[in-house]
């Protein structure tokens, strides 16, 4: 008889479908939820299953010799508990079987289990797309009928902090072309709720795709040591080599990544830095003013950049004085664009190969107002890198994007990319 992947046969689908008949023809059917057909399938599967379980193990410890089942009156059933357990399609009570003799564990239900896996797998994900523990909770009473609490909700995604801790100190390459660094601020209950940044480094690897290598929660005091501290880890962590680091004017990070890899080159976003100077210039004159910057970053070498920003100061000094100032105070951080080819620099001048990121970054963070501490906050920006790019499609956009580049970052950085490689 033909069975479905699920080995349930035709004959069994087929009155299904006719109760599903029958019941829409009543006034409706009902999947999910409380009176729903399908939580009352799943206590009968669920029954049966624990059944077998205790059958099975009545049987091996029969089997044992000496063992607890063959002594006198060996061991038998003992009547049975209820239990109600959440599932993914409602809440179902269960008789669990007991033995005599109390060494009965069953897989389905492990002692003290409340839930099934599958619905903190639920929970995990509605959590990374960015909904609140508040949001959780109302959604599972509406769509599945489920009774829970806040409490139960942070229980379920607490799991994912010791993921979350083997994420954070995992392998990583031994060279990588590019790291970006770049943050968030989230609001923290620290005392007092303030903003706090969370600062993300992604790398693109020497094939081409992008890895996010780890989230830091700063405090503030972001400067040199801080730095080093990070830098060192992500060294230790593997890394041997970074051909270039690009940040958004990160005064102390420059140092730290001399101190680490004294190799990297260090390399300011150019984009930030045309956005800060927007910042200093009214709306109006943005057009004109980032008309004017861009002969400075498309210049063909260091001495024409230098006559274009001249060039710019004397047109616009006057009125936006800072303008010029900021590009002075990051010449040495911008240089090294300067000396890149074009190849290189589409892909570097800036950090908006990670600004997706950071917007799903702040929806998630946004849901919540603010958290209780980092670690909180840590979590849930963690969940959210668990979602991205479900179906690969973005992964194979950066390799597209990048695969051209990657060529000449050999050629220019003398084979440093590649030696690592057998």
């Amino acid at each position: 008889m033909p069975v479905s992947v699920n080995g349930l046969s035709a004959e069994l689908l087929e009155e299904l479908a006719a109760l599903a008949v029958e019941r829409t023809a009543e006034g409706g059917l009902r999947l999910m939820g409380e009176g729903g057909i399908l939580p009352e399938l799943a206590q009968h599967l669920m029954q049966a299953a624990l059944e077998a379980e205790m059958d099975q193990h009545l049987a091996a410890e029969a089997g044992q010799v000496g063992g607890r089942g063959s002594r006198s009156g060996g061991n038998t059933r003992n009547g049975y508990r209820a239990k109600k357990v959440i599932t993914e399609v409602g809440p179902v009570t269960v008789q669990v079987p007991r033995d005599r003799l109390g060494t009965f564990s069953p897989r389905l239900l492990p002692k003290y289990a409340r839930r099934t896996g599958a619905l903190d797998e639920m929970v995990l994900s509605l959590t990374a797309k960015g909904l609140t523990s508040g949001e959780i909770v109302a959604h599972l009473a509406e769509v599945y009928g489920m009774t829970t609490t806040k409490e139960t909700v942070s229980t379920i995604t607490d799991k994912a902090l010791e993921s979350m801790a083997e994420w954070r100190t995992r392998p990583l390459d031994p060279v990588y072309p590019v790291v970006f660094i770049d943050a968030i601020h989230v609001k923290i209950r620290d005392g007092h709720v303030a903003n706090r940044p969370i600062y993300v480094a992604i790398a693109v690897t020497a094939d081409g795709y992008r890895e996010i290598l780890g989230l830091w929660a700063g405090d503030g005091g972001e400067g040199s040591k801080y730095w080093t501290t990070v830098l060192t880890e992500i060294k230790n962590r593997g890394v041997r080599d970074v051909l270039m680091l690009v940040c958004d004017g990160l005064s102390a990070l420059p140092d730290a990544v001399n101190t680490v890899w004294p190799q990297t080159v260090v390399q300011t976003c150019v984009v930030h830095l045309i956005r800060n100077s927007l910042r200093y210039a009214s709306r109006r004159d943005w057009a004109d003013v980032a008309r004017d910057l861009k002969p400075i970053y498309t210049a063909v070498n260091e001495e024409q950049a230098r006559t274009r920003l001249e060039e710019f100061a004397e047109k616009w000094a006057k009125r936006y004085p800072s303008i010029s100032q900021s590009w002075e105070r990051a010449w040495s951080e911008f240089v090294p664009f300067l000396g890149l080819p074009d190849a290189i620099r589409q892909v570097v001048y800036t950090t908006n190969a990670i600004e997706s990121l950071n917007a799903r970054y702040r929806r998630a963070a946004q849901a919540c107002g603010h958290f209780p501490n980092e670690t909180a906050a840590l979590k849930r920006l963690y969940l959210a890198t668990l979602a991205l790019d479900p179906t690969g499609r973005g992964r194979q956009r950066w390799n597209n994007r990048w695969k051209t580049a990657l060529n000449e970052f050999d050629v220019l950085f003398d084979g440093r990319l590649t030696a690592t490689r057998a």
